[in-house]
């Protein structure tokens, strides 16, 4: 191969770590000699049964070790490996199978049903092979991944290639309208992104690496791919959870992990309820997903007393990480929060080595102005949207130089401050939700006129999502404090949620808040609602009954 390949990194694995423990699940324990033959073998299976190069590849489940080999099996053999959010409904997963119509379906037991739906719908006729992460359910079409392991006939001459055009990973992120949209990732660009994070953050071969972010996002992904260059060891546990993490990290002496501010919450919460005085082994953490508050650093930095804490920007289609910075100085002791916060933005650090960060200054602005566009460009860029079985360049790349959607300046040092997004776009959680799309399932209930959704600053989540909502003419709003008359024409924050649930809306996109407006919105003179100008209005009155 001309070109690097993520799978290259078992080569290293094999040399320097085969008799180590390099992967643990529960009681299961790999060392580098298990985790490269389960791989190959895996690999050597898939081929066997038919998936061929740039033929794409779906996943489904949560964390495991089977589910972190697929991640380098699927691309050993030039197929795309596309993992999907196990957090969405069945009708937002089917939506990105039409975009990329997979010729295999690979799922955990939890997702069995997801399955049989699949193989008894007449619109994924491309799936030819159904594989399943455990024990295969009652079926004759479904087969486990320990049985293709065990049925391959030889990996010792198999090399690892690429698929057409150096694609290896599809990484599925929210488009303008909320529908799902195909990120067509490069192994040169996993590459780059992990040869960066090991430089900045200093991930090592005596790392313990615990995955508390979804091996379906790309921060997870890219992290885990990173620990596998530097030959660190693996602790998956299924899915985060604050008490799992934490018995995690005093088990098997963890070392470093990431975060978004909502897991960071979490495990500081857990810890002051647990009475815990410090995890001393974690020297290294890494925050992306929104900044952390000083509340959230302060704890963490006694927490975890010996970490150093960093910050990173960045986005799917940059392949993670664009920019890094160090928030905290574990010498000292006590949190010093350097993520400085001044009226011109929030300054989220220097790009890494690789990557190219330009600011596209808008014309309409003074001349004076240093504020624009934040665009970015260099190997770590993604290939392009995936559509008609390959991936296209899109409209936010022009001249090679991707527009990240966001908005900020670089100071005198090269330092990048961001303002904020172009557009609506709230991030909780970790997870893009766009407001068009939440407002689209509000307005289809009969008492809902009208729906404005945003984002308004939380210290765990980042933002929390609001609905400000206009009631139809004979319908009654009934908030926290008053009491259903039980008629039929009431709406109210908990009748909206359980609403939006049944519109097979994802958990993470339902708002928190609800706010009744009784006043004509803010528009502008074409009719367009000034959504910041409302958004100042409700925050201004927002009254605590109106949370749930």
């Amino acid at each position: 191969m001309a070109s690097g390949h993520i799978a290259q990194c078992l080569g290293g694995i094999l040399a320097s770590r085969a008799g180590a423990t390099v992967a643990v699940s529960g009681d299961l324990r790999l060392n580098g000699a298990q985790l490269v033959d389960g791989v190959r073998s895996l690999a050597a299976g898939l081929l066997e049964r038919g998936v061929r190069p740039g033929d794409v590849v779906a996943v489904v489940g949560f964390n495991s070790i089977e589910y972190m080999e697929l991640l380098l099996a699927i691309p050993y053999i030039g197929a795309i490996v596309a993992p999907l959010n196990y957090r969405w409904s069945f009708e937002e997963a089917a939506q990105a199978l039409e975009l990329v119509r997979p010729s295999a379906f690979i799922f955990d037991g939890a997702y069995s049903s997801w399955a049989l739906r699949l193989m008894e719908s007449q619109s994924f006729s491309s799936i030819c092979l159904y594989i399943t992460i455990g024990d295969p359910v009652n079926t004759g079409q479904v087969v486990s991944v320990d049985h293709v392991k065990r049925s391959c006939r030889g990996t010792a001459e198999m090399e690892p290639v690429s698929a057409p055009r150096d694609v290896a990973l599809i990484c599925f992120t929210s488009g303008t309208t909320g529908q799902p949209k195909g990120v067509a990732i490069s192994h040169t660009s996993l590459i780059i992104q992990s040869l960066a994070k090991i430089a900045v953050v200093g991930y090592g071969e005596d790392d313990v690496y615990l995955h508390t972010a979804p091996l379906c996002h790309i921060g997870g992904i890219s992290s885990c791919l990173a620990t596998l260059m530097a030959g660190g060891c693996h602790v998956l546990i299924p899915k985060f959870d604050a008490k799992s993490a934490i018995k995690a990290i005093q088990e098997h002496r963890v070392t470093c992990f990431i975060t978004v501010p909502a897991i960071m919450a979490d495990l500081l919460s857990y810890s002051r309820k647990d009475k815990l005085s410090g995890c001393g082994s974690v020297t290294k953490i890494l925050n992306g997903g929104g900044g952390l508050s000083d509340e959230l650093i302060n704890g963490a930095s006694h927490l975890f007393f010996n970490a150093a804490i960093f910050s990173a920007y960045g986005m799917t289609e940059a392949c993670s990480s664009l920019t890094f910075m160090r928030i905290n100085n574990p010498e000292l002791q006590e949190a010093k929060n350097q993520l400085s916060k001044q009226s011109e933005g929030v300054c989220v650090g220097k790009p890494s080595p690789p990557v190219e960060i330009r600011i596209d200054r808008d014309e309409s602005n003074s001349s004076s102005s240093q504020m624009g566009k934040i665009l970015t460009r260099g190997l770590h860029t993604m290939v392009g949207y995936w559509g008609n079985n390959t991936a296209d360049t899109p409209e936010s790349v022009k001249n090679g130089w991707l527009d990240t959607g966001d908005t900020g300046w670089i100071d005198r040092t090269g330092k990048l401050w961001l303002m904020g997004r172009q557009k609506g776009r709230i991030k909780s959680g970790g997870e893009n939700v766009y407001p068009e799309e939440v407002e689209l399932v509000l307005s289809q209930h009969s008492g809902v006129a009208t729906a404005v959704v945003f984002g308004v600053p939380d210290s765990r989540l980042g933002e929390k999502i609001v609905a400000c909502l206009s009631i139809r003419d004979d319908w009654r709003w009934v908030d926290a404090t008053a009491e259903h008359q039980g008629e039929g024409n009431e709406v109210s924050a908990h009748i909206l949620q359980e609403y939006c649930r049944i519109k097979n809306l994802s958990r993470f996109k339902v708002p928190r808040l609800y706010h009744h407006w009784s006043r004509p919105f803010p528009v502008t003179t074409t009719g367009k609602i000034k959504r910041e100008e409302l958004k100042a209005k409700v925050l201004a009155c927002m009254q605590p009954h109106s949370s749930l």
